[in-house]
C-alpha cells in the first residue's frame, strides 16, 4: 500500500464503524488518512488516532457511507444525518465510492424517505414553496425547537415526495432553483453497494442500470 493512502468517511451509523475500523487500523501500523464529511465524523476521527486529510489536499482512493435509500440502479437518497453536501463531495471526488447498508434502505424506487435538500438561508421560504408546487410536502429540518444548521451555515429542507420515478430529472430540476446548494440524491456516483444482513451474512446486490 502506498504511503499516502487516503479514504473518505460519511457521517452516521455506518460512518462509525468504518471511522472505528480505520483507527484500529492506524494502531496496526497502516499508514492511512481520512478526509471527514461532518465536524461530527471529525471528533470521532481524532478520537479514534485517524490522522485526517483536508478535502482537495489528497487523491481519496475510496470513500465510505452509509445511506437511506438504494434505488435498484444505485441513485441514493442521503442527507438524514445532514451531511449531505459534503458527503458528496466526497462521493465525487473519490476513486470509488461504496456504500454499506442493511437490507431495508434496498427500495425498488427512491421517495418513501424525505430527500433532504440544503438550501441558503435567505432562500429557503422560496424554495421551500418552489419544491411544494412539485407536489412533495416539504418541512424544515429542526433541532431542539430550531431550524437545523448544517456544518456549511445552511438550511436543510425535508421533501417527502413518496416516489421519484426519475431521480436524475428531479436532481437537475431542483438544483436549478436559485437557493439550492445540493439535493441528497446521489446519481451515478456509487460503486459497490454492500448489504449488511440480520443474521450477519452479507451480500452485494447487482446493478440494474436499467431501473
Amino acid at each position: 500500500m502506498r504511503p499516502d493512502r487516503c479514504i473518505g468517511l460519511g457521517t452516521g451509523t455506518t460512518a462509525y464503524y468504518a471511522i472505528e475500523r480505520a483507527g484500529e487500523l492506524v494502531a496496526g501500523g497502516m499508514p492511512l488518512r481520512a478526509v471527514p464529511s461532518s465536524h461530527e465524523t471529525e471528533r470521532l476521527c481524532r478520537e479514534f488516532g485517524v490522522p485526517l486529510a483536508r478535502f482537495g489536499s489528497a487523491s481519496i482512493d475510496v470513500a465510505i457511507d452509509g445511506a437511506d435509500e438504494i434505488g435498484p440502479d444505485w441513485s441514493l437518497i442521503k442527507g438524514g444525518g445532514g451531511a449531505l453536501f459534503r458527503e458528496k463531495a466526497i462521493a465525487i471526488a473519490a476513486a470509488s465510492f461504496v456504500v454499506v447498508a442493511t437490507a431495508r434502505k434496498m427500495v425498488a424506487t427512491l421517495g418513501a424517505f424525505p430527500l433532504p435538500v440544503e438550501v441558503v438561508p435567505f432562500s429557503a421560504d422560496y424554495v421551500a414553496r418552489e419544491i411544494a408546487a412539485l407536489g412533495a410536502a416539504v418541512t424544515v429540518r429542526e433541532r431542539d425547537g430550531e431550524p437545523y444548521t448544517t456544518d456549511n451555515g445552511n438550511t436543510l429542507l425535508d421533501c417527502r415526495f413518496e416516489t421519484i420515478d426519475d431521480p436524475a430529472r428531479l436532481d437537475a430540476i431542483l438544483s436549478a432553483l436559485h437557493g439550492v446548494v445540493t439535493t441528497g440524491l446521489f446519481i451515478g456516483l456509487t460503486s459497490r453497494v454492500i448489504v449488511a444482513r440480520s443474521d450477519g451474512t452479507i451480500s452485494e446486490p447487482r446493478l440494474n442500470a436499467r431501473a
